[in-house]
């Protein structure tokens, strides 16, 4: 029959044993734990291997070579960033886009998680500036083209002719019994020609200014604009002769006005 003593002790090995057991139970779950945070790592470390040259024994570095990678990027971003800010200026409003940037400028003192997200947001304003600048040009260059073509339009002689017509009436209050005279007086001396020059005198343009650069008064484009020699030579008819008419009688009695 086993004494007390005896009995005692077997309970107390089997108590160590199941504390042995326990132990390697938890231990067995750490290194799971720990193989598959270390899976993770090597994943992730691959990953960045593709592109940066890294390797597996450099897993202990991986929050180094994480923010090495997120610096570079953000460093190529702000770079970019900047550009897109010197094009557009006084362009388009670029507040965004410089306020991302005024952020992102301090990533060296910034996690990777943090430098990464200002990336992302500082790369999405610069697509956007581009955007909207590019919008700007494209608005620009047809409201150019759209000058030039109404430029062109009002330097046909048809085109002078209404010009002269809404001139003479609205600045000077002449009819179309004026408008008449002015047509007619005009015609014979240029032929409602913007580049129309008197090989003997100089004289240029639709009036017949001489020299032509006394149009200048009228605009800097007086070379190039009906509208501006129209305006100039229904002031110096004013001036000179009153009307229209008297004008073109004077020039219909001398061959000039």
């Amino acid at each position: 029959m086993p004494t007390a003593s005896r009995i005692f002790t077997r309970a107390r090995l089997i108590a160590v044993v199941a504390v042995a057991v326990a132990a390697m139970l938890v231990a067995t779950v750490f290194i799971v734990q720990a193989n598959a945070s270390r899976a993770e790592s090597v994943a992730a470390t691959d990953e960045l291997s593709q592109a940066g040259s890294f390797n597996r024994e450099q897993l202990t570095a991986y929050p180094v070579i994480a923010k090495a990678r997120a610096d570079h990027r953000a460093e190529r971003t702000l770079g970019e960033a900047n550009q897109v800010l010197a094009a557009v200026a006084n362009k388009v409003d670029a507040t965004r886009l410089q306020t991302s940037v005024a952020s992102l400028a301090h990533y060296s003192s910034l996690s990777a998680f943090e430098v990464r997200s200002l990336t992302v947001e500082t790369e999405a304003a610069t697509r956007d500036t581009q955007v909207a600048a590019a919008e700007t040009d494209r608005l620009a260059a047809e409201a150019a083209a759209a000058a030039a073509e109404a430029l062109r339009a009002a330097n046909t002689p048809d085109g002078a002719r209404a010009i002269a017509r809404e001139m003479a009436a609205s600045q000077y209050g002449w009819g179309e019994s004026e408008f008449s005279c002015l047509d007619q007086l005009w015609q014979k001396e240029s032929g409602w020609s913007v580049s129309a020059m008197n090989a003997s005198s100089g004289a240029t343009g639709i009036p017949q200014a001489l020299p032509g650069s006394k149009m200048a008064s009228a605009g800097p484009d007086w070379a190039t604009s009906a509208a501006t020699q129209i305006s100039w030579g229904l002031g110096y008819i004013a001036g000179g002769y009153g009307t229209p008419c008297s004008a073109w009688g004077h020039s219909s009695s001398m061959n000039w006005y």
